[in-house]
C-alpha cells in the first residue's frame, strides 16, 4: 500500500501531519510523533507577541527606567542567549530537524511587518523544511475594509517569500468575502500551500459569574464540513498544495479530506485527546479502509469526490443547497 504524498513540494511518507500544538513543544514530543508514523510535524507556533513581552521584561529587569525594545534576534541558536523565547524555539527546531527523518515545519504567527521575514529566515537557517504562516487576524476594527485584510495576507506572503527559499504555506481563516479569489491570489503570489482552515478563538460568556470565558476548544468531526467543502471546490484549480486542518478524529475523517482533494491532512485535537501514538491508529485504519475499498495508492483516492469544474461548481453548489433544504423540510436529516 502506497501512502506517500507530496505536500509543499516535499515528499512525505504519508499524508497525516501533526499540526502545531503543545505536543511539539519538546524534542521528546516531536520524537513521539515521528515514531508514531506521521508524515511531518508542524512545530508549535512562535508568536511574536510572546517573544516581545519576554524581551521587554528582560530589558526592564536589566535596566529599570530604560526604554524596552524587541529582542535582537540571532539566527544562530548555538551562540545567542539560550534563555530567550525565540532562541529556545530555534534551538528546538534545530535539534528536532536533526533527530527525526521526517520534515519539520516551522509555524510562525507574527504581528509586525518586518518580523515575518526576520523570523521565517531564522527558522529556515535552523533547519525548517518549510514555514507555515499562521496569519491569525480578526478584523474587528470598523475602519478596516475587506481589501485591506486581503492585502495584509498578500504582503505577509511576499515578505516571507523574499526572505526564504524553503516552501511557505499560508494558514487561512474561512472568513473572506470571496474565499476562492483569495486563494487564487495567494496561489498566484507564490504560496506553496494553503491550510484550510484556522480556527479563531471564540470566547464564551458565563451568565452566572458575569464573566467572559476564554479558552481553546478541541475540534470535533462536525468541524470538517467547511474545509471539506472548500478543498473539494479548489482541488485541481490551483497550483499550491492543499492541506486540511480541523475536525480529524477518526481515519474516516482523513479519508474524507483525501477524497475531497487534500494533499495532506493535519490533526492536533485527536492527538491531544488520545496521545501521540494515536497517529499510528489513524494510519493503520486508513490502510484498512483503502484495502477494503480496493485502493492501492493515495493517488487513486485523492480528489475522487472533488467538486465540479469551474463552470459548473456554482450551479452544483446551489442545487445541492436546494436539495438539502428540501430534505430537511421532509424530516430526513443527515446523520453524518
Amino acid at each position: 500500500m502506497d501512502l506517500s504524498t507530496r505536500y509543499l513540494g516535499l515528499q512525505l511518507r504519508n499524508p497525516l501531519l501533526a499540526s502545531a500544538s503543545p505536543l511539539s513543544q519538546t524534542l521528546h514530543g516531536v520524537r513521539q510523533l515521528a515514531d508514531a508514523g506521521v508524515g511531518a510535524v508542524v512545530l508549535y507556533s512562535l508568536f511574536e507577541e510572546q517573544v516581545r513581552r519576554e524581551a521587554d521584561h528582560n530589558e526592564l529587569m536589566a535596566s529599570p527606567g530604560s526604554e524596552s525594545c524587541a529582542e535582537p534576534l540571532s539566527c544562530n541558536p548555538s551562540t545567542a542567549d539560550p534563555t530567550s523565547g525565540a532562541q529556545r524555539y530555534l534551538r528546538l527546531l534545530e535539534r528536532a530537524a536533526a533527530a527525526v527523518d521526517i520534515p519539520i515545519i516551522g509555524s510562525l504567527n507574527a504581528s509586525t511587518p518586518g518580523s515575518w521575514a526576520r523570523y521565517a529566515r531564522c527558522m529556515q537557517d535552523a533547519g525548517a523544511a518549510a514555514i507555515e504562516l499562521n496569519i491569525y487576524y480578526l478584523p474587528g476594527d470598523t475602519g478596516v475594509n475587506g481589501a485591506a485584510v486581503e492585502q495584509r495576507h498578500l504582503d505577509v506572503l511576499d515578505e516571507v517569500k523574499s526572505a526564504v527559499t524553503v516552501p511557505a504555506a499560508v494558514k487561512l481563516s474561512p472568513y473572506f468575502s470571496a474565499t476562492a479569489d483569495m486563494v487564487h491570489r495567494l496561489d498566484a503570489a507564490g504560496a506553496d500551500g494553503l491550510v484550510l482552515f484556522n480556527r479563531f478563538l471564540q470566547p464564551n460568556i458565563d451568565p452566572e459569574t458575569l464573566s467572559t470565558v476564554r479558552g481553546v476548544t478541541l475540534s470535533t468531526p462536525g468541524d470538517t464540513r467547511l474545509p471539506l467543502m472548500w478543498i473539494a471546490l479548489l482541488h485541481g484549480r490551483i497550483r499550491a498544495s492543499l492541506a486540511a486542518s480541523t475536525g480529524v478524529e477518526r481515519a474516516g475523517d482523513v479519508a474524507k479530506y483525501l477524497l475531497a482533494g487534500a494533499d495532506a491532512v493535519q490533526t492536533a485535537s485527536a492527538l491531544l485527546r488520545h496521545g501521540p501514538d494515536y497517529a499510528a491508529v489513524l494510519l493503520q485504519d486508513l490502510h484498512i479502509w483503502m484495502t477494503r475499498k480496493g485502493f492501492r495508492s493515495l493517488s487513486e483516492v485523492r480528489g475522487l469526490l472533488a467538486g465540479s469544474n469551474a463552470e459548473t461548481s456554482d450551479a452544483q453548489e446551489r442545487a445541492d443547497y436546494v436539495w438539502a433544504v428540501r430534505k430537511a423540510n421532509s424530516g430526513m436529516y443527515d446523520a453524518y
